[in-house]
């Protein structure tokens, strides 16, 4: 688990494409790639000081995304993280601005996972902010998924509706 971008694994789905909307609430798919455009570690540390087995950190990032999900992000990257045995957690609030699918607005989403050496991303969690959708991603709720393909091209989905 690299801490400056999620730990590779398979989706539990596949990422997929984008599927048409038949009323406004009926889910919807956006999938694409993002790339890290800036990754800046903090001096914040947790107040006050507990020692523990792994160090926390903190750090904000910058993503670009391209596909049905073309934008950027500011992320806010928390983890607690030991790179000698590729074991941790990562807890990521991401602020995106940008379109899904073709409708332009912003919202908040957050996603985690924790890594030990050698396994698969373990207790995955990702969800869109509810109540942080503006412009014509107003009222979108849902989840998603990210991975990391061998090659190394990080991927996002979207599952996702628009309320009214």
């Amino acid at each position: 688990m690299d801490p400056m971008s999620p730990p590779e694994a398979e989706s539990p789905e596949p990422l997929g494409s984008a599927q048409s909307p038949e009323t406004p609430e009926s889910p919807s798919r956006a999938s694409g790639t993002f790339t890290v455009a800036a990754f800046e570690p903090t001096s914040l540390t947790p107040d006050p000081a507990v020692e523990t087995a792994l160090p926390v950190s903190v750090a904000t990032m910058e993503k670009r995304y391209e596909g049905e999900v073309s934008g950027r992000s500011a992320t806010l990257f928390t983890s607690a993280y030991d790179h000698g045995t590729d074991t941790g957690t990562y807890l990521a609030m991401e602020s995106f601005e940008g379109t899904l699918a073709g409708r332009a607005g912003t919202f908040n989403f957050v996603h985690a996972a924790s890594t030990t050496a050698g396994s698969a991303r373990l207790g995955e969690y990702f969800a869109i902010v509810p109540g942080s959708g503006t412009g014509e991603l107003a009222g979108i709720t849902g989840s998603g998924a990210l991975a990391v393909d061998e090659d190394g091209t990080h991927r996002v989905r979207f599952d996702y509706a628009l309320g009214g």
